[in-house]
């Protein structure tokens, strides 16, 4: 198996969608103009910082995979990245949408799986984004209304490899990835789903359900990740009381938390609200400081969908020393459908503090007590 190695950037900062209006009888909805500029600012930005710090030549470039969620122009955005930095003709280009949150850790996992699995392709050029400018709900629904509360615009891009050449300069190694899907549980499918209301405006629903399903998903998760990663004392005791669970006629004899923090030293836990962060944290049973990252976040940034644990990792890379070399990083999302997606990383160099890190102005105030 090739190793996977990955350098990031990340955009600025995170806004809101910049209506554009292309004449008077049109300023009650945003524009396509205005979806393609948003695109163009966040994809753009992020990619330029990470060709800044790596210094990696464009042309090197064998694969470019982008996944926005809500946006799928034409032509598509990996053509739009294409025909920006001048790739190679021979370039092979991905397009994933209508993933969810999730999907920036999918499009890693899609990333890796590519360079292991070809021993010609060496670099690939991940772009993980949201436009929320067609996406913004103009009704008066209140399910539909949350998704105008807590989503903003993010970008992140990253270059992972499985060139040797590359090592010495990637930040992390990619351990495992784990990306499973509940979508054949109705519930589960309808939590987070793009309709019309009773009006016919459209707009992204989200469910008083939405909790539950991310805590049930989240368990059936956990079992298949937990044998890869826990340390053996953890997971036998872990998997005992799975298999006394199952054998007990017992209805409070349920299988215990296994310690993830036993498993890592540091955790991106998805930022989808301040309900989800909580429900992640009972339902692994995680001390404030472990949730800190994703709970600062949501403060400072919002819900950025795909880009948000990398909005995450951010965060500890400007808290200077908290990240060492050897240490494991957990980052978990979940998405639409519903899916939910983990990676596991190993630092393979101390974190530094880049110049572009988006937490720079301001990472001296934080943690918040209130957030």
């Amino acid at each position: 198996m090739r190793n996977i190695y990955l350098k990031s950037g990340l955009g600025n900062d995170t806004y809101g969608p910049p209506f554009i209006f292309e004449d008077d009888s049109h300023k009650s909805m945003p524009t396509l103009k205005s979806a393609n500029q948003e695109a163009r600012e966040g994809v753009f930005s992020s990619i330029n910082g990470l060709l800044a710090k790596t210094h990696i030549d464009p042309q090197s470039i064998d694969v470019v995979i982008v996944t926005c969620g809500g946006f799928s122009p034409s032509p598509s955005l990996s053509s739009l990245i294409v025909n920006r930095y001048k790739l190679r003709p021979d370039v092979k280009t991905y397009n994933l949408s209508g993933m969810g949150c999730s999907s920036g850790l999918l499009s890693i996992d899609f990333a890796a799986r590519v360079l292991r699995g070809s021993g010609k392709v060496q670099n690939a050029l991940v772009v993980v984004t949201e436009n929320l400018t067609l996406n913004w709900y103009h009704g008066e629904e209140r399910s539909m209304l949350v998704a105008n509360c807590i989503f903003r615009v993010g970008c992140a891009a990253a270059i992972m490899s499985n060139d040797p050449k590359l090592f010495k300069g990637a930040k992390m190694e990619l351990v495992h990835s784990l990306r499973t899907h509940h979508g054949a549980d109705d519930s589960s499918y309808k939590a987070a789903i793009h309709e019309e209301d009773d009006k016919g405006i459209t707009g992204v629903s989200l469910t008083k359900d939405l909790v539950r399903v991310a805590a049930v998903n989240l368990g059936q998760h956990i079992k298949i990740l937990a044998p890869r990663v826990l340390p053996l004392p953890q997971f036998t005791n872990y998997a005992y009381s799975i298999i006394k669970s199952t054998i007990s006629s017992q209805e409070k004899s349920k299988p215990v938390v296994p310690d993830f923090t036993t498993a890592f030293e540091h955790m991106c836990i998805h930022t989808g609200g301040k309900a989800v962060i909580e429900q992640v944290g009972r339902v692994l049973k995680l001390k404030d400081e472990v949730t800190e990252a994703a709970r600062m976040t949501l403060n400072r940034f919002g819900n950025t969908s795909s880009s948000l644990v990398f909005y995450e990792l951010a965060y500890f890379e400007a808290k200077k020393g908290w990240v060492k070399k050897g240490d494991r990083m957990w980052m978990i999302a979940f998405g639409t459908g519903f899916k939910v997606g983990s990676l596991v990383w190993k630092w393979i160099q101390d974190s530094t503090q880049d110049s572009d890190n988006p937490w720079n102005d301001c990472i001296h105030n934080y943690p918040l007590k209130a957030w």
